[in-house]
This record gives C-alpha cells, structure tokens and sequence, in this order.
C-alpha cells in the first residue's frame, strides 16, 4: 500500500463533487501522464480548487509511491519543499518500503500544494520549480493565478453553471421545468446543500424562480452557493434573494474548521484583494459601480495597464463577448464588498456620477445612427449595455436631474423596443413625466420634483405610447398619443406632432378605427414628406398602407409600401423595413402568393437577427409559421417549433395579442396536434420553448421555400375537407357572401360562418381571397 500523508482539516471532509466530472476527468489524466511535472489548478476564492485537487488525489492516490499533501501557508511547509527538493528528495522520501512503479523504476512521488497564493506564492513557485525537474516527482498546486514556472500545465475552474436569464425570470416562463433547472450545476450545488439542512427541501414550481436567482446572483461560485444554501434555516427561498440583490457579502456561517476566509463571503473577498497595488484597487473601485456585462469601451478600459491584474487575480472576469467585444463584470462577493469599501471612503457618489456620465454619452452619441446605417451594432451594444443604462438612470433620477433622465429615457426608445423592455420603457417614461400617464396629475414634475418643459413631455408621452402599443393596449396607445398631441401644440414643433400623428394612426389602426387611422395617417404622411424626414414619412406610408389593405384598396396599398421599403432600403433602417416586409407579405397572400410572402417573411427574419429584436420576433415567427403550414406539411414539427418559441419569446416581454389572432394560433396549434402524434407534438413544443431568439430565427430561415402545388386536383391538405366544407369552399370562390351562401344550400347563416371557419383553418387560409386562391388550383 502506498502511504497518504495527513490530509489537513483545512481541507476539509470528503465530499461529492457536483458539476466537476470533466474537471476531474483532465485532471486525473494529467497527473497520470509520465511526462507533467506540475499541474496548477487556478480560479478565483471559493471556486473549490481545494476540493477538487483533494478529491482527485484521494481517487488516484493508490496509482503513486507515496503522497504528500501540505499547506503551502503554513510555516513548515518551506523546509518541507526544500527536503523534497533536495539531492534525491523523492525517492528517500519514498522510503526503501515503497512499491516501486511500473517497470521497476522508483516509485513516483505526488505532491499536493494548495493555496499558493499572496506571501506564499513566491517560495512555493521557487521549490516548486526545483521539485518540478525531478522525473519521480509529480506536483499539483492551487493558486488563483499561475505561479509563472517553467513547464507549468494549467487547469483553470471557473465557476458553476448558472440558470438562464431569459428563461428563469420571477414566476418562470410558461413550460418552464423545476427538474430541468435542477440539472444546471450551480442549482444542483444549492439543493444537495440545502438537503442538509432541511432533509425535506425540494425544488418546486413555487421556489425555482428564487433558487434560480439565488445562484445567478452568486455568479455560480460554489462556496457562495453554499453559505447561500445554509441560509435556509433562518429564512424561506423567496427571502434570499432579496437579501443578495444590495450585496452578496451579507452571506457567513461558514464551517467552524474551515479557513477564516471560507466562512463568509466578506472574509473571501477581502482575501481576494490583498496586495492589489493602488492602481488596481482604483481601477477595481470604479468599475465595482458598473452592472455585470460591461464593455471595455463602455468602462474606458482601453488603455488600462491594470486590467490584466485583476483579471488575473480572478477579480475581473469575462462573462461573454457581442461583437468581437469582451463583456467583462466584478465577480462576486468581490464587487459587494468593493462598493461598501468605496461608500466608507466617501467615493461612491463621485464614481457613481462618471458611470452615470459614461451612459448618458453612450446613448447620446448613438442616436444618429439608431434610424440607419449603423442600426444593428448600436442595437446590440446598447442591449449588452442595458443594465448599466438603467444603473445610470437611477443615479440621475437619485440625484434629482429629472431634465437629465428625461434626455436618457428618451434615448432609449428604439433600443427598449428591440429589446422587449416594454413595461419597464413604460414605467419610465410615466416616472420621468412625473404625472403617472395620462390618468395622473399634469403637474409636469420629473424625476427629483424637477418640471420638465412641455416639448420634453410630449416625447415622453408619445414614447409611452409606442410601449402601450407593443404591450397589446392601442386604446391606451391611442390616449397617450392624443395627450402628446396636447402637450405639442403650444410648443410649435411641426415635425415632433407630424411623428406623434403617424404613431396615434397606427394605433387608431389597432383599436379597429381604420377611417380614423386614414385621416390621422394622410395627414401625417404629407408633413413629412413635405419637411423630408425620410424615416417617419416611411413609418407613417407603411401604417396607411394597412389600413388601404384593411379597407381592400391591394393596388394602392401596394404602391404606398414600395415607396416605403425603397426608402427604408436606402436609409438601411433595418428594424423599420423588417416591419414594411411584414405588411408586404400579408398583401402577398391577399394576392395568392405565397413565395413571395416567404421572401418577404425570411428577410424580415435575418433583420431582425441582425439587430437581437424581441418585441416583433414572435408576431413574425407566427406568421412565417402558418405559412408554413400552407405551403409545407411536412414541416410540421417544425412549425410547432416555431409556435412555442413565438409564445415563449412574446411572454418574455409581457405583450399581449388581439384576439384574433391569437385565435389563429389556437387553431394552428389544434390542427397541428391533431395531425401529429402526441407525443411529436410534445417534444418538438418542449424543443421550442428551450430556444432562444437566435436559435428560433436560425430555425425558421432553415425551412425549405415554397414548393409549387400540384394543379391536378385538390391537395392532400385539402382533401380533409368534408363534403359541406368543399361546396362552401367553392361558393366562397364564386365570391358569395355567407347569407347567400346559406341561401344557397339551405342552411342557417352561423351554420355557413362556422364552416368557412373551418375551410380556412383547414386550408390554411386567413382570408375569404385566400380561401378562393386555394379552391382555384384544385381545377
């Protein structure tokens, strides 16, 4: 038998390994392989380097002629190294009892060092280097960053996986599933722990939202999740949260025999920064401020030589990239307690101030290209941005700069569209009024009790307006439009009301007054055009055309939209042409043609992928999805692929649908599980429900095109008519309306409006016109 040192309680007991099986997989390997010398586990404080490298030498320890575990903070451990190091350190170490290795060599020695981190880095790297270069000896060391000798393999740990944001939100999504959350590491971390101290703790529909949060807040780090999970004692799960959101460094309780840095996360964190020069503690100062998922540029990093020194020490870390970008954040509890170190010192408000500053340019300058050329790359970067946005926002309205906020809120119009952010676009622009909408007091206070000038106002109505839209209510839209309208007239701006009109006739469209939208919208377009603000004339043109399509004017509604995308086209306002492709497609299959409503529809779709849309995504997947019922049966799997994520992504921003058309989706969702096998019909939902935006648009443009119908009689879809539907079929194809139809056939009236139902559902068909297109290629 080979003979184990003492394990140091430090170390602390043997335990399971949750979410590390590959981790220890390369490890174990490593230390296997006859050529490595040294192995450095690195990562930040608390991400369980110890406990790996522990375990992995208790399962392999029995392959080595002896082990030896030491603690390289500990006084002895110098002269222990030097003995080891020393002339024919490993093999007398060994002992002449030793079992000897494969082949009849020596037998090797492995070496388990841990915490060579700040006074003891130096001398640990030293002997190391000297240990390294002897064949029989094998070492593995912990450190938060790579001691720096030669032949050094390194195995950086990261942190747990944590829940996605988009589908673990307050209440979860719609088909969201706890024993699925209870795969993601980090959640399978919290709940093994959380069983110890509460045998009957279980994840549930009621409390994953919270343990879902609960670990994301914590960025995954296993001895935070754990304290976390120990805090189940004192409180339920839908308390903590609440608790971690001011800071994380709330969490103690740490075992009794752990090290002190191990039993709090204050404690940790303040390990974690000792011997930061002082440009690095600055730099990690300001950035504290700054909301997880911060750009280089965006922070002013470009040229700051201490980047690298946090990021080395684990202090800063990359939680992603958009557009060839690092996004970077203060870890946690290290950013906590950076914040508490900087409202000590009395700095807080001034970096508070410069990050507020920092957002309020980013936005600014954005703005002449958010209508064009540039569109997709300042929609992304302000989306990866959004957190810090609102951050800025706080702190001017915190400060009482209402003016300030105002002029931000504003700035996020199109941005907050694209991005789902619609109640809370709302919520601010009713607190930046200060009048709570258009039921509260006209006072005109902003944020801070400041008045806000009438012009400023009227934006921020119409902008409200613009979300109430996009959240389902154009009754709303249409009142807070009218109410910008109000504010305007005094102020003269006859560009702003021209703008305000073309947005109150879309939202008269809506509410089912098309008359009221015509006379609104013709007005509008002819300010417009006449004052050469391409972008608006093109909104307002594509709203008219709606509504000439709604009153059954094709011709002219399709000469309006031409217009309109050529100038989309030439200003490459990719978000506004996207929505003018939309209107194009519907009047494509007015006209019975439905290839070129499906180029129209996958353009759209690449558009908005190219800029991350939300709000629109899940009407345009809708659509492209029935017409893929239409023109592609085989696809139906996918199509119901597509219906789940459109659902899923609209729940995503709390938009709601008209009634009729969501009765489009109900229907297509009956039809399609009723041609389905059950059991396809609930995979490929669950399949769709589990995609992101990007996945769902990649989806979609991934389905084959139209396919020419055969013309030799009625196709296989529309051969599951009945009898009574195919003769209503025709006679709505002689252009018959239903009262002469139920003449006709002696039937009642509501008996012939549920038939065409019926034909239409059937056939695909949203449209008497379609419905006659459909009965024309049977012949």
């Amino acid at each position: 038998m080979s003979a184990m040192g003492t394990l140091p309680a430090s170390l602390g007991p043997v335990t399971e390994l949750v979410g590390r099986e590959l981790e220890a997989a390369m490890l174990r390997e490593r230390l296997r392989d006859p050529l490595v010398r040294l192995v450095t586990v690195t990562g930040r404080a608390g991400v369980g380097k110890s406990r790996l490298a522990l375990e992995v030498v208790r399962e392999i320890g029995g392959e080595f002629g002896r082990v030896v575990v030491l603690d390289a903070g500990a006084p002895d451990t110098p002269s222990a190294l030097a003995a080891l190091a020393g002339p024919g350190g490993p093999v007398e170490a060994a002992g002449s009892g030793s079992p000897s290795a494969r082949g009849g060599e020596a037998a090797r020695l492995l070496v388990l060092l841990d915490g060579c981190d700040h006074e003891a880095r130096a001398g640990a790297a030293a002997a190391l280097e000297a240990l390294s270069g002897d064949p029989r000896a094998v070492v593995l060391a912990t450190a938060v960053e790579p001691l720096g000798v030669y032949g050094e393999l390194l195995l950086p740990l990261a942190p747990l996986a944590v829940p996605g944001a988009v589908r673990w939100t307050a209440g979860g999504p719609a088909g969201a599933d706890p024993q699925e959350l209870g795969d993601v590491a980090s959640v399978a971390l919290f709940v093994r722990r959380a069983r110890a101290v509460d045998p009957a703790f279980a994840l549930t529909l009621e409390n994953a939202a919270a343990v879902a949060e609960i670990c994301t807040l914590l960025d995954g780090l296993p001895l935070a999740v754990e304290l976390a999970a120990r805090r189940l004692r004192l409180m339920p799960p839908h308390l903590l949260p609440v608790r971690l959101r001011e800071r994380t460094t709330v969490l103690s309780g740490g075992p009794a025999n752990a090290p002190e840095r191990h039993r709090s996360l204050a404690a940790l964190a303040e390990w974690s920064c000792r011997g930061l020069d002082g440009p690095a503690r600055a730099l990690l100062a300001r950035l504290a401020v700054y909301e997880p998922g911060f750009g280089l540029s965006a922070a002013g990093l470009s040229a700051e030589p201490a980047v690298d020194t946090l990021m080395d020490r684990g202090l800063l870390v990359v939680v992603g990239e958009e557009q060839g970008e690092l996004r970077l954040a203060v870890s946690e509890p290290v950013r906590s307690h950076a914040r508490e170190a900087l409202a000590r010192a009395g700095g807080e408000d001034a970096v508070r101030d410069a990050h507020a500053e920092r957002y309020r340019t980013l936005v600014g300058s954005a703005q002449a290209g958010l209508g064009g050329t540039g569109q997709d790359h300042l929609l992304r970067e302000l989306a990866a941005e959004g957190a810090n946005v609102i951050a800025a926002l706080r702190r001017l309205r915190e400060r009482g700069d209402g003016e300030a906020a105002a002029a931000l809120v504003l700035g996020c119009r199109l941005p907050w569209l694209a991005q789902g952010r619609l109640r809370e676009g709302l919520e601010w622009c009713d607190t930046s009024d200060g009048t709570g909408g258009p039921g509260g007091a006209d006072g005109g206070g902003g944020a801070g009790g400041a008045v806000l000038p009438d012009a400023v106002r009227a934006r921020l109505c119409d902008m409200s307006g613009a979300f109430a839209l996009a959240l389902g209510d154009p009754q709303e839209a249409v009142r807070r439009h009218r109410r910008a309208l109000a504010l305007g007239k005094g102020v003269g701006d006859r560009r702003q009301n021209a703008l305000v009109s073309a947005h109150l006739g879309a939202a008269l469209l809506e509410a089912g007054d098309p008359p009221g939208a015509r006379a609104v919208l013709v007005t509008a377009l002819s300010a417009l055009e006449s004052m050469g603000v391409t972008g608006g004339a093109a909104g307002a043109a594509v709203s008219l055309a709606c509504v000439l399509r709604a009153e059954g004017d094709r011709r002219r509604a399709q000469e309006l939209l031409d217009r309109a995308v050529e100038a989309l086209r030439r200003t490459r306002d990719g978000r506004g042409l996207a929505g003018a492709l939309r209107t194009e497609a519907a009047l494509a299959l007015d006209g019975d043609e439905p290839a070129r409503a499906d180029r129209a529809l996958r353009e759209g779709l690449r558009l908005y992928g190219e800029i991350g849309e939300r709000t629109e995504l899940p009407g345009l997947l809708e659509e492209f999805s029935l017409l893929l019922m239409r023109t592609a049966p085989a696809q139906r799997p996918r199509t119901v692929r597509l219906l789940a994520a459109a659902d899923t992504l609209r729940a995503g921003t709390g938009a709601a649908v008209a009634d009729e058309w969501r009765s489009a989706a109900e229907r297509a969702r009956t039809d399609l599980s009723a041609r389905l096998d059950w059991t396809d019909f609930a995979v490929a939902w669950a399949e769709g429900v589990r995609m992101t935006a990007p996945q769902a648009v990649a989806e979609a443009l991934s389905a084959p095109p139209p396919a020419r119908r055969p013309t030799t009689g009625p196709a296989p879809e529309d051969r599951s008519l009945t009898p009574r539907q195919v003769q209503v079929a025709l006679l709505v194809s002689e252009g018959m309306t239903n009262r002469q139809i139920a003449a006709r056939l002696d039937i009642s009236e509501w008996t012939v409006v549920n038939h065409v139902r019926q034909v239409m559902r059937r056939l695909g068909c949203s449209s008497r016109v379609q419905v006659a297109g459909a009965v024309g290629r049977w012949t």
